[in-house]
């Protein structure tokens, strides 16, 4: 017996099941956001427990889809094994971690590419937007460009790799939320997702 409702019929409970997920991804952004406050104490573990706790609300979203089922969990899931990854890591050196949610960027946009060209609609558009961000942030990491130096700049010296991966992690939690939440609006509409 599945706990989750996951047949067409079932919109209503599906949209409120992914809409939650995206609440939730939403929140831990601002968790996320809020790291470079805590300094370096335990930050590897954070992150990637954010990153495990955003990728089970994905992979639960994902779930309930029809569309993009397999391709959604699949995303959720490489947010799991990069939280993972990144807490297993016993001495977290600035490439590893660098490597790691970097991959977890690059990997992650390409799934959504592919989701996005099943969808239709709004979907398509916030699934590539999200996509895109997630390129975008890879990239930016690839390229050893450092969001550090603009928080840095803003907000006061505090370690640059927290303050860049956590200014990462929210951005694309953010759009992950967003398009979760875009989902749930859809599904509300009776248009199966």
């Amino acid at each position: 017996m599945d706990p989750l409702p996951t047949t067409a019929s079932a919109l209503p409970e599906r949209a409120k099941f992914i809409a939650t997920a995206g609440w939730f991804i939403l929140l831990l952004s601002a968790g996320s956001a809020l790291l470079p406050l805590y300094g370096k104490t335990h930050s590897s573990a954070i992150i990637g427990t954010l990153l495990v706790l955003a990728g089970f609300a994905e992979l639960v979203a994902g779930r309930l889809r029809h569309r993009a089922r397999r391709l959604s969990m699949l995303a959720g899931a490489l947010t799991i094994l990069a939280g993972i990854l990144f807490v297993s890591e016993t001495s977290t050196h600035f490439l590893s971690t660098l490597t790691i949610i970097a991959g977890w960027l690059f990997a992650r946009s390409l799934v959504l590419v592919l989701a996005a060209r099943i969808e239709t609609g709004s979907v398509r558009t916030w699934t590539g937007l999200a996509a895109l961000t997630d390129l975008v942030l890879a990239l930016i990491l690839a390229v050893g460009l450092s969001i550090a130096t603009l928080i840095v700049s803003l907000f006061g010296a505090t370690p640059p790799m927290i303050a860049s991966f956590a200014w990462v992690l929210a951005a694309s939690f953010i759009a992950t939320a967003m398009f979760l939440l875009e989902i749930a609006a859809t599904a509300r509409a009776a248009e199966d997702v």
